[in-house]
């Protein structure tokens, strides 16, 4: 009972880190797009090979530890795909003419992009989670557009107030006047609190299944130690019958 607790325990500490370091190295390469950020100088580089290593690890970890490789490779092709080198420390392909191609190494990043995402596939198809987030962004949109065309101001001014008040920030620097600007609120608000509950209740089911395979077997183990027991029961009883 203690060692399926301890690694039910080890196992959400894993679920978590994996994905923490998901979401940082995502915000990193987004970052490194948009130029705020330049991810192969110091020091994000060095937050940039520290989570490809580990992911490196994890994935060939695992590898190494299954028992049907082929089934396990094409089963986490995304893992595969988060770990594709993309620093500079491979650039020396340039050296050599026929592999000039790799001059445009850096869009590599697009594809790493969609592993790290990929690896968060269970968790945002857990509980629906990921058709929610379909919905939300679709609301998020209309209710934006809304905004812009009952507040006459610009879509992008519209976008911003859409997203503060789903997320319940609410800074107050705009507001809206209008009937339909308010009735574009209130579909935001409803969307943005149902989101949060979603939210909530998926990170909670996505530990459930492992909770509920360590039940099963403690069941199981149970009912073969009872089934055991009155053997031995019965067995004794018959020996107390016959020396009487």
């Amino acid at each position: 009972m203690i060692n399926n607790k301890y690694k039910n325990i080890i196992y959400i500490g894993y679920e978590i880190t994996m994905a923490v370091l998901s979401i940082a190295s995502i915000f990193m390469i987004v970052l490194d797009y948009a130029k705020s950020i330049d991810i192969t100088a110091y020091p994000y580089n060095v937050f940039d090979n520290l989570i490809l290593t580990i992911f490196t690890i994890d994935y060939f970890g695992r590898l190494i530890a299954s028992k049907n490789k082929r089934k396990f490779i094409t089963s986490n092709i995304w893992d595969l795909l988060s770990i594709i080198p993309v620093n500079q420390a491979f650039y020396f392909f340039r050296a050599a003419r026929i592999f000039r191609i790799f001059i445009l190494l850096k869009l590599l990043r697009l594809v790493r992009l969609v592993g790290l995402i990929g690896k968060l596939r269970k968790f945002i198809n857990t509980n629906g989670l990921i058709y929610y987030i379909y919905v939300s962004i679709a609301v998020l949109i209309i209710g934006a557009s809304m905004y812009s065309i009952s507040e006459k101001v610009d879509f992008a001014t519209a976008l911003w107030w859409s997203i503060t008040t789903a997320t319940t920030v609410g800074y107050g620097d705009i507001s809206p006047t209008t009937s339909m600007g308010k009735l574009a609120a209130v579909m935001v608000m409803i969307i943005g609190i149902g989101f949060i509950g979603m939210l909530t209740s998926s990170i909670s089911n996505f530990f459930i299944p492992n909770n509920e395979v360590n039940l099963k077997e403690e069941l199981a183990k149970l009912h073969n130690e009872n089934v055991q027991l009155n053997d031995k029961l019965d067995r004794l009883e018959q020996i107390i019958k016959k020396k009487n």
